[in-house]
């Protein structure tokens, strides 16, 4: 998704009205694993900084409204307007805590006051209790309400668990959100944990992906970090993870490839919990995969990985794998990954992401491992290592895959091209933000965009 991008502005710019959360995560590894958060890896260039992000943060628990006509609440973030919306508290509703906003028909949540920018809104969706799906658009306004303009794609949502939105704003000045219901049926549809936060600075978009690792260069495409169980940042020497702690699988994996990760050490096949996450985050275990009928499907290979065994090794970590398909993950995903690093051994610089895709009746193995419905990747191939955000442009080969994770709707056989789709795609089934660094205008093509070569 895109936006336009900006520089930062003060703390003391934001609506007095609003509720705002400072958070500075420190430079330097030392600092950081201060904080908590996960660093593995000991190579100079892994040092961690991100800039400092100001955030208007709603979770609907100061409020009380019961019923679904018009009428203004005051929340802890400011005044919000509820028109066929309530606040729901139901142990049918999907909801962090004891509330969540609740929309039926064309409803709509709006903000009745501004903060000054934005950068990226993120919010928690879900079906209301065993209601069917429901299609929820964002909405900005930077004059006061007059007019609105929708913010990225459509979301649709499963019952059952939150599922998470982001979207990328960017843009200064004065700005409100409202969030509309736009199927216009009786359904109802849960939304809570909605997140704004400041317009960033920086390369090419303007994120701090290349702040945090070199893997996550051309951004971060879910907000993340060691307060959140479900989207823990694990910062390592060979990739980076989301890691969900609620599904034991990542979110996302990001990392970069180039020959400088390619040489000759063997596949060490050291499968193992992570044991650089905090103790405190449930993850799968060898035992829930045994019998299971599905593969530990690697997400960032091993053979991505073989300058060194500590390399290698580290992709063995189940926090890198999600429950694959045989006849995915040995067949047109192998094959997707080969061709891949012949892309990069040919002296090109390729940024990767990949994770699954989950809804509200996803299968879970042992423990409850939670089973993407599909698995996909995200690959940006660019001429020179060293290269990041400003040097994508319209013509820059951006690739999307979605595979179905299901042995009887994939052929081991089967051609990886076949699999292939826009970006935005990607974004609309996963809810992330991928190339969020990458210049928007640049990103308006490039995702929209289906490879074919």
């Amino acid at each position: 998704m895109h936006g336009h991008r900006s520089r930062p502005h003060s703390i003391s710019a934001i609506s007095a009205r609003s509720a705002i959360t400072v958070a500075i995560t420190l430079a330097g590894v030392a600092s950081v694993a201060a904080t908590g958060c996960v660093v593995d890896g000991t190579q100079p260039d892994e040092v961690v900084e991100t800039t400092a992000a100001v955030t208007t943060s709603e979770g609907f628990e100061a409020g009380t409204k019961t019923a679904y006509s018009v009428a203004d609440v005051t929340l802890a973030s400011g005044t919000w307007t509820l028109d066929d919306a309530l606040i729901g508290t139901l142990t049918t509703d999907v909801k962090t805590g004891t509330k969540a906003g609740r929309l039926r028909n064309s409803g709509r949540i709006t903000m009745r006051f501004d903060r000054s920018g934005a950068g990226t809104v993120t919010i928690h969706h879900a079906s209301f209790g065993t209601d069917a799906s429901g299609t929820w658009g964002l909405f900005s306004s930077q004059n006061g309400g007059t007019t609105w303009t929708q913010v990225g794609t459509s979301r649709t949502t499963t019952a059952g668990s939150f599922s998470t939105a982001t979207f990328s704003v960017n843009l200064t000045g004065a700005i409100r959100f409202e969030i509309r219901k736009l199927d216009g049926g009786a359904n109802r549809i849960d939304v809570d944990d909605i997140t704004i936060t400041d317009a960033g600075g920086g390369g090419g978009g303007g994120g701090t992906g290349a702040s945090i690792s070199k893997h996550t260069t051309l951004g971060l495409p879910s907000p993340s970090s060691t307060s959140d169980p479900n989207s823990f940042l694990s910062v390592k020497s060979g990739y980076v993870i989301s890691y969900n702690s609620s599904r034991k699988v990542p979110n996302w994996v990001s990392w970069e490839l180039n020959t400088s990760y390619l040489g000759s050490t063997a596949r060490q096949d050291d499968f193992r919990p992570d044991d650089t996450l905090p103790a405190t985050l449930p993850q799968a275990s060898l035992a829930d995969y045994s019998g299971s009928g599905f593969d530990r499907g690697h997400m960032c290979p091993s053979a991505d990985r073989t300058l060194t065994v500590a390399a290698n090794s580290q992709t063995f970590f189940l926090s890198n794998m999600v429950p694959q398909a045989g006849n995915n993950n040995r067949g047109p995903w192998a094959n997707l990954e080969n061709d891949l690093r012949t892309i990069a051994r040919g002296g090109k610089e390729l940024f990767i992401i990949s994770g699954g895709v989950f809804s509200g009746s996803s299968a879970r193995i042992g423990s409850g491992v939670s089973v993407p419905d599909k698995t996909f990747k995200v690959i940006v191939v660019l001429d020179a290592t060293a290269q990041g955000p400003a040097d994508v442009t319209s013509t820059t080969r951006v690739i999307g895959v979605m595979m179905p994770n299901n042995d009887a709707l994939i052929s081991l056989t089967a051609d990886w091209h076949t699999f292939r789709v826009s970006v935005d795609a990607i974004e609309a089934a996963t809810g992330e933000d991928f190339l969020s660094d990458v210049d928007p205008a640049v990103q308006a093509v490039v995702e929209s965009r289906v490879d074919n070569l």
